[in-house]
């Protein structure tokens, strides 16, 4: 039998000592089911989190512990981020188009350097450093049409035991020829990443059709039969975000009921389908979302910057449906969850809608984990779960100082930094345990 030395497992051991938030659970009401621990202690052993709780209360129990002293600093829940495009992170913030304007002047041709491996593998590292120094533990992602590219972010991830979830977009029409796959070679490109791929580490697939459009319906069948193959990985796409996109839609099947029913036709909308934007749904759309168990990544930036719409996130809760945020890099503005919230909280004042701060949040951890099913893992710091947390500084600088004076509730320190954070709120990010990410500060 080994016998670990209580050295040993005291090395094991890291302490955090700093303000605690989150949801330990699934909540109708996460405006008032969630955790603040003004002086908290989380315990993490190896990649998991072990212990949280009072700090004075609790920290004469662990004898040789080391501990990192955040106090006065609030430590949440690592960030999912829900539908994102790594490609894209060039060409952030590129000027004056609408969605199919915007997809054939800025996308089609950047994605298209992605053939490189070199230059995924450069730009892979560029995301992931973003999402960090942002807070983000946690992405669903759309690579390019290339196989290669997908195995870059998958490898880069793996690097950091960053649990992410991504997929080799798949198109055979619509879009220029040098993009295209096919129906058979999307299927094929697709199997062989779930095999290297899907379950290894802290990784999993996403078959990802970009949106209809661009594929035939011999690839959705493809895909669909894939889904079928494959039960257990996510699927990806996007879904009534532009009034001319619903259009081209219906001329290009014509013999489908709505824009989500070519989708589910081809068995792509399930539990762990996470559809895009949403955002000019029919009755019976939101209906079948409901019955089949998938989920919205609601992406208020890029809604705003191409002009979409404005989605209805009371709606969505109406019907039950699991709605998760997410920046959409790059018709988003900024990799910045926070700032993404701050976009969502007007959206919903322009729908009559008043987003509670703790909500939004929700939307962002615990929210988006069990919309996905990976509430065990990430989301929350219950015990057991995987140590992926952020650690903020709310007093940042000189306006955010003046402004978080006299304010520590928690509601009013997510809702200030939803509107003033920027990545200077970041302190440091930790993946299953590890620092990923720190800021350059005298004491870190």
């Amino acid at each position: 039998m080994q016998i670990t030395s209580p050295i040993l497992e005291a090395e094991m051991r890291q302490g955090y000592r700093a303000q605690i938030l989150h949801f330990p659970q699934a909540s109708a009401s996460p405006k008032s089911d969630y955790v603040f621990i003004t002086d908290g202690l989380l315990v993490t052993r190896n990649d998991k989190i072990e212990f949280i709780g009072d700090y004075k209360s609790n920290i004469n129990q662990y004898d040789n512990l080391k501990l990192v002293d955040y106090s006065g600093k609030l430590l949440l829940p690592g960030f999912i981020d829900s539908h994102m495009h790594f490609p894209q992170t060039e060409m952030l913030a590129s000027f004056g188009e609408q969605l199919l304007d915007w997809l054939t002047d800025y996308t089609f041709p950047v994605e298209n350097k992605f053939a490189d491996k070199d230059y995924a593998s450069a730009i892979a590292e560029v995301f992931l450093r973003q999402l960090y120094r942002h807070g983000t533990t946690s992405a669903m992602v759309y690579s390019s049409v290339h196989k290669t590219a997908t195995d870059a972010l998958f490898t880069a991830a793996q690097r950091q035991n960053m649990l992410l979830m991504a997929g080799k977009v798949c198109m055979d029409r619509n879009c220029p020829t040098w993009l295209q796959d096919t129906a058979q070679t999307a299927q094929q490109d697709s199997a062989d990443l779930i095999n290297t791929w899907h379950g290894k580490d802290r990784l999993h697939y996403v078959i990802t059709p970009r949106f209809a459009p661009t594929s035939t319906e011999a690839q959705l069948a493809a895909l669909g039969e894939l889904a079928k193959q494959y039960p257990s990985v996510f699927i990806q796409t996007h879904l009534s975000e532009n009034h001319n996109e619903i259009a081209w839609v219906k001329s290009l099947y014509p013999n489908r009921k709505h824009y989500l029913d070519v989708y589910d036709h081809y068995g792509l909308v399930r539990k762990g389908a996470v559809f895009g934007h949403g955002i000019h749904l029919e009755q019976d759309e939101w209906q079948c979302l409901a019955d089949k168990g998938a989920s919205i990544a609601f992406c208020p930036t890029s809604n705003l910057f191409l002009g979409s719409g404005l989605f209805d996130l009371a709606k969505a809760e109406q019907h039950h449906i699991p709605v998760l945020l997410a920046t959409d890099v790059g018709g988003g503005t900024s990799f910045s969850m926070l700032r993404t919230l701050g976009e969502a909280y007007k959206i919903c004042q322009l729908k009559g809608n008043q987003l509670d701060p703790m909500h939004g949040l929700y939307l962002m951890t615990q929210g988006a984990a069990l919309g996905l099913g990976l509430e065990h893992h990430i989301g929350n710091l219950n015990p057991g779960t995987d140590a992926d947390f952020v650690i903020l500084d709310p007093m940042f600088d000189e306006l955010s100082s003046l402004r978080f004076a006299h304010h520590h509730t928690p509601q009013d320190l997510i809702f200030g930094l939803s509107m003033l954070a920027d990545d200077r709120a970041t302190v440091a990010t930790y993946i299953a345990g590890k620092p990923v990410y720190q800021a350059p500060r005298g004491d870190l």
